[in-house]
């Protein structure tokens, strides 16, 4: 048997971790062998997965009775039943409803990268096909060049399940927001510059300004900063998700979910494009006005009737005039600092003496003259 056809059985082996892989690689293995009961990492699956290597789940650890596993596709095993939840079904992956999802990634991936909200291969996209299933974007590509022979599926552990590019390494934000929010059926993970100003500085932006954010975002989360890729990072949203649609993450960007892929992305463009406009709107020197509390009232009645969350419809948390203000857990409801507003003045307060002082000096060298 050549090193292309050679398998190496690991099936003693109740976990399977990256070091068994790998060793299983430099042996030069193009299979491995494990047990039916062998609970597989995800990181071990990814390594897997970019190396071609296929996994055989045998009937016991003897190496009898071998599963039918599709060439290079790591397949899960018994382990993928957690919690109640369906051993997942590779077979989604090629139906016409996986086929339209697809095509609508790539096309909210271009919009993202013309719009300027992700750069490199940066950001990544992902809808719930089934219950334990995730359609999502490859690792390592652009969003502009995106296709659909790209995509990857993985189940609600991470694991890839079908696919031949590698899932995005960020794919367990999405999951834990799958797992936390049953309405979730989609997820959008990008860098718009105005929104994610606002993470860097540890602020989010006020309320009851204009209409459409009210409605569609409305108040938003910010989540402490973790590194990206890792569990957890993924965890740190778990806070918001049920009561936000929309959440900043510190220092590096947003996330959205909604009913659909290209609604999940509409969100990031109102929240970006509020944080612009209130950008600029701060720089003409004249207080923002609001929109009153019983107008806001109106809007949230229409957000609830359109079945969007709001951490403002748990009356609970709700004190009298505080649809703009609301206190929002672990002290996130921080607004950007206003210009001087309250009495009209030049923030600077020796401006008007100082533009006093030139004007007498100009006016006394004319009379000297």
């Amino acid at each position: 048997m050549n090193n292309e056809e050679k398998s190496v059985d690991i099936s003693g082996r109740k976990v399977v971790a990256m070091r068994d892989v790998q060793e299983a690689a430099a042996a030069g293995a193009s299979r491995i062998l494990i047990s039916e009961n062998s609970i597989v990492t995800p990181a071990a699956r990814d390594f897997l997965q970019q190396k071609k290597i296929t996994i055989v789940a045998n009937g016991n650890a003897s190496g009898g009775g071998e599963a039918a596993v599709s060439p290079g596709i790591p397949v899960p095993t018994s382990s993928s039943v957690i919690a109640g939840r369906p051993a997942s079904n590779p077979k989604l992956f090629n139906t016409p409803e996986a086929e339209a999802v697809k095509k609508e990634i790539c096309a909210v991936g271009r919009k993202l990268w013309m719009r300027q909200f992700v750069d490199g291969n940066g950001g990544n996209i992902s809808y719930r096909i089934g219950p334990n299933e995730v359609i999502c974007t490859p690792t390592l590509v652009s969003k502009f060049d995106l296709t659909p022979e790209d995509m990857s599926m993985v189940d609600l552990e991470g694991n890839q399940i079908a696919g031949t590019k590698p899932r995005t390494s960020e794919i367990f934000l999405h999951l834990e927001i799958y797992k936390a929010v049953p309405e979730a059926k989609s997820c959008v993970h990008c860098h718009p510059p105005h929104a994610t100003a606002y993470a860097i500085t540890g602020k989010v932006p006020p309320n009851l300004v204009i209409p459409e954010f009210e409605v569609f975002v409305g108040k938003v989360a910010i989540s402490p900063y973790a590194t990206p890729g890792t569990a957890e990072f993924a965890q740190t949203v778990i806070p918001y998700v049920k009561n936000h649609n929309t959440v900043l993450l510190s220092n590096h960007g947003i996330i959205c979910w909604a009913d659909s892929v290209t609604h999940a992305e509409w969100y990031a463009e109102v929240l970006d494009t509020y944080c612009w406009t209130l950008m600029l709107a701060s720089q003409l020197g004249t207080p923002i006005s609001h929109i009153s509390e019983e107008h806001g009232s109106d809007l949230l009645a229409i957000k609830k009737k359109l079945g969007l969350p709001d951490i403002r419809f748990d009356t609970s948390r709700l004190k009298e005039c505080q649809l703009a203000d609301l206190e929002v857990p672990d002290g996130i409801a921080l607004t950007p600092t206003p210009c001087d507003g309250s009495t009209g003045k030049s923030a600077e307060p020796d401006m008007e003496a100082l533009v006093k002082s030139v004007t007498d000096a100009v006016m006394g060298a004319i009379g000297a003259k």
